[in-house]
């Protein structure tokens, strides 16, 4: 039998507020335990909810980046249920009125493009959160995320397969940071992903019963969950078994998930309307505000790096996994010109990212600034230094010496110094040869001397003259043009 899975996805980001959503309490990551609860977070009586503006600002914009409905009065809702770390015994989220319906991504799967719909997307407040690691036999309370601002964001079950869950988590992950609404450090729990899964017979319109794999905090992860579950639930089919509905916890040491409780029944939440918080109108000019101040949205961007940069889709998608890197790549290329757009992608894709990856540092802590990077660029469109020699040489030095200029340990007033990349340049001898004299001197010393591989090629065979190239840039210690190498040797084979 050939199966289907269907996914959905449920997405808590949390939003990038100093405070939390109804109390001034903070939100930084770290603190000891229960010192970030105020009288409101642990719900001391007499205490009221106040909500916080920079909250619901952050999910209007989140509404317009993905073309959704802002409902123009939204409502927040008592969701009642009994959890250690509750301290009030019910959440404060949205149900019947949330501020954000529908909307949709596009997400890229190898070479095929899909949309992902959306349901909604709503406002709520965190738990706190059980420590069991510390306590022999007991359970710990740390109520510092308690009142942490959330948004909750729900798909559709429009994905097929473990890639394009990660592939549509990747591009939420990806517009949720480009945005500014959510800093999307997953290993602090500020973007974690929930799971539905079912299968069901290939060509069955009616759904099968799921499986929610919870707090998933690394794509890695997601993807190796759903695989395991998918694979778990089609053989419990196949041997005659039912499925259970479940939530379930995935296990990384073992790549399983484990059932965590069952879900027989759907639980009754007893939603009701907050009494303690009005209803949220949102008014024209505030909605028109705050589109006015989005930046340019990725699929926007990859567009126009294609269109303009004459860029691939795979340069312009890799260029725009990050605003700061996009905004590091426009920053360059202004510098060197449209025309050199592809050589700087390069770089950026290629030694710029590898060094950041093996240090992993962020492109804003990049040791080589944009400036620096691209007079690199236009010395070697200009055949004052060869790729070869800026890739060995003088970008590994420049990377280097940046590091100490940001460590307070170097003198030279690098990157911004004006001339900075051609003083190293003369410095360490890496200036191309492009005298044409010189360089005919010794091509002729080096057709003399493999007399074998000068008749070779003009017997037709190709791979003699790259042998020879590879002797004049050897006899130059690499110095010389490589172009003007290839013209020069050519001519006089040619003429021989």
């Amino acid at each position: 039998m050939q199966w289907e899975t269907v996914i959905g996805l449920e997405i808590h980001a949390q939003l990038s507020t100093r405070s939390k959503i109804f109390s001034g309490a903070p939100t930084a990551f770290g603190a000891a335990p229960n010192t970030q609860a105020c009288a409101v977070d642990i719900a001391l009586p007499g205490v009221l909810p106040v909500l916080n503006r920079g909250a619901v600002e952050r999910a209007i914009r989140f509404g317009l980046a993905i073309g959704a409905r802002l409902n123009r009065v939204n409502v927040f809702d008592r969701k009642n249920y009994f959890y250690p770390d509750l301290p009030k015994g019910y959440q404060i989220s949205q149900f019947a009125l949330p501020i954000v319906e529908g909307g949709s991504i596009d997400i890229q799967v190898g070479e095929d493009t899909k949309t992902i719909r959306l349901t909604r997307a709503h406002l709520e407040e965190d738990a706190g959160k059980s420590l069991h690691e510390d306590y022999h036999g007991m359970t710990g309370i740390d109520l510092n995320r308690a009142g942490t601002p959330l948004l909750e964001i729900v798909s559709e079950p429009d994905m097929r397969s473990a890639a394009e869950a990660v592939a549509y988590a990747r591009a939420l992950h990806t517009l949720v940071t480009w945005i500014g609404i959510c800093d999307g450090n997953m290993q602090e729990g500020s973007f974690r992903v929930d799971a539905n899964v079912s299968v069901r017979p290939r060509g069955q319109a009616e759904f099968g019963t799921r499986r929610e794999i919870k707090n998933l905090n690394s794509f890695r992860f997601l993807e190796q969950a759903i695989d395991y579950e998918i694979r778990w639930q089609i053989e419990r089919i196949e041997d005659g078994h039912a499925i259970q509905q479940a939530t379930v916890l995935f296990d990384p040491d073992t790549g399983e998930t484990r059932m965590m409780r069952s879900k027989e029944d759907a639980h009754d939440y007893r939603y009701f309307p907050d009494p303690d918080l009005l209803p949220v109108k949102l008014e024209e000019d505030w909605i028109e505000q705050v589109r006015a101040e989005l930046p340019e949205l990725p699929g926007a961007m990859r567009e126009r790096f294609q269109r303009e940069y004459g860029l691939s889709a795979y340069d312009a998608r890799q260029l725009t996994g990050r605003l700061e890197l996009a905004r590091f790549f426009t920053s360059t290329v202004s510098l060197t010109g449209a025309n050199k757009a592809k050589q700087v992608a390069n770089w950026i894709m290629g030694e710029v990212s590898r060094r950041l990856n093996a240090q992993n540092l962020p492109i804003e802590a990049c040791p080589v600034p944009s400036e620096t990077l691209a007079q690199m660029v236009s010395l070697i469109d200009q055949g004052i230094i060869s790729h070869k020699a800026a890739k060995d040489v003088l970008f590994p030095h420049l990377w280097e010496l940046g590091q100490q200029v940001l460590a307070g340990t170097g003198t030279l007033s690098f990157p911004t110094q004006d001339g900075a990349v051609e003083s190293i340049i003369i410095q360490k001898g890496l200036a191309q040869q492009n005298d044409a004299a010189g360089l005919e001197k010794i091509i002729d010393e080096v057709m003399a001397a493999t007399p074998k591989s000068v008749e070779e090629f003009r017997a037709g065979k190709e791979k003699a003259f790259n042998a020879l190239v590879g002797q004049v840039m050897k006899a130059t210690r690499g110095k010389a043009n490589p172009a003007q190498v290839n013209e020069l040797l050519r001519a006089k084979l040619s003429a021989g």
